[in-house]
């Protein structure tokens, strides 16, 4: 037999061969040691959000460090694969960028329970030759390039924003999130919010019917696509924007400032509102130091684990996430959850049976 171990922070190619390599954050469970040792007492399995990846796999590594009879398996399949595998109960929790709404509920086989675990931004990432910083979009031009309305990064609507960087005349490749997204809701929400055109037309939800633009699979597919596609935009989490030294634009707010995503400017949006399973949105907010498109990300429960022993080390390691695993968030470029969430966090977790 040989024992298990946890590894954090692996490099992964997830894309095809002949794709410029994404630095992505891997969890994976390994053998290591001699044929005298043993398997790790327990593994805890979940799926779901990729946004969450940078995160997880640096936290569960860091809880396996200090809790060696532990192993945690996360599997970044987007917030739909995630929801879908909790409700099958094939992993003892799944994680969402989006909560599960009513009709997701009504399909769960117990009572479920949902609590925010961190915060991040979306980035507006770009592949523009000899433009590294400095572009700057609004909120509208976002909307008409995915709407299809503007095809040309010289079109008169972005160059007027951009005197002094000159954007090429190069025509504009949207690229979006073809598998189930919590991301992707944050982002069509975050349309919606200001653009009746993209509520009409489109809508919220972590799966839309794209008007135009190309898919790729989870937030490092998105990346991939962006960095191999002159020309192209995507919406990627920061977090592997920072990983992958991607450009990314300097976004205009609701008060009219341009910002980049940040902890600083994600953090502000999540100061101005509590939060809760039903009233959890923080895009689009009036605060002028708000990045506009910023979220929460959550883990999904089961109030009456099948297996109340498994229960009991879940509700362990989710509450240390939510306390002493909250500072790890920073060294990946997310944002420490507020003391109030924090205190909800915990208040949910201790419902569990």
């Amino acid at each position: 037999m040989v024992r298990t171990a946890f590894v954090g922070a692996c490099a992964l190619d997830f894309q095809r061969p002949r794709r410029t390599a994404i630095l992505a954050f891997g969890v994976a469970v390994f053998a290591v040691g001699t044929a005298t040792s043993s398997y790790a007492a327990t593994q805890i399995t979940g799926a779901g959000s990729t946004f969450d990846f940078p995160f997880f796999s640096r936290a569960f590594y860091e809880y396996s460090r200090k809790n060696p009879d532990v192993t945690i398996d996360y599997q970044p399949i987007g917030s739909g694969g995630g929801i879908e595998r909790f409700t099958a109960r094939t992993v003892d929790f799944g994680a969402t960028d989006v909560p599960m709404n009513a009709q997701e509920l009504s399909r769960a086989p117990g009572e479920v329970l949902q609590i925010p675990v961190t915060l991040g931004g979306v980035g507006i990432a770009y592949n523009l030759p000899g433009i590294q910083k400095g572009l700057k979009l609004t909120r509208e031009v976002v909307a008409d390039i995915y709407l299809g309305k503007i095809t040309k990064w010289n079109d008169h609507a972005i160059a007027k924003l951009n005197p002094g960087v000159k954007p090429p005349d190069l025509p504009i490749t949207a690229v979006h999130r073809f598998d189930e997204s919590g991301t992707t809701y944050i982002f069509t929400e975050f349309l919606s919010s200001f653009s009746p055109e993209w509520k009409q037309k489109v809508g919220t939800g972590k799966s839309v019917q794209w008007p135009i633009s190309i898919g790729g699979k989870g937030n490092e597919g998105v990346a991939g696509l962006v960095q191999e596609t002159a020309g192209a935009i995507g919406y990627v989490e920061l977090a592997y924007l920072l990983e992958n030294e991607m450009p990314y634009a300097l976004l205009q707010n609701k008060a009219g400032k341009y910002l980049y995503p940040s902890i600083d400017t994600v953090a502000a949006a999540a100061a101005t509102k509590p939060v809760s399973d039903t009233d959890f949105s923080i895009v689009d907010t009036d605060c002028a130091e708000c990045y506009p498109i910023s979220g929460y990300s959550w883990v999904i429960l089961y109030k009456k684990p099948a297996d109340p022993q498994r229960g009991k080390l879940l509700n362990q390691i989710m509450n240390w996430l939510v306390t002493e695993g909250q500072p790890i968030a920073k060294t990946v470029h997310y944002v420490l959850l507020p003391e109030n969430v924090k205190k909800q966090a915990q208040q949910v977790l201790s419902q569990m049976q």
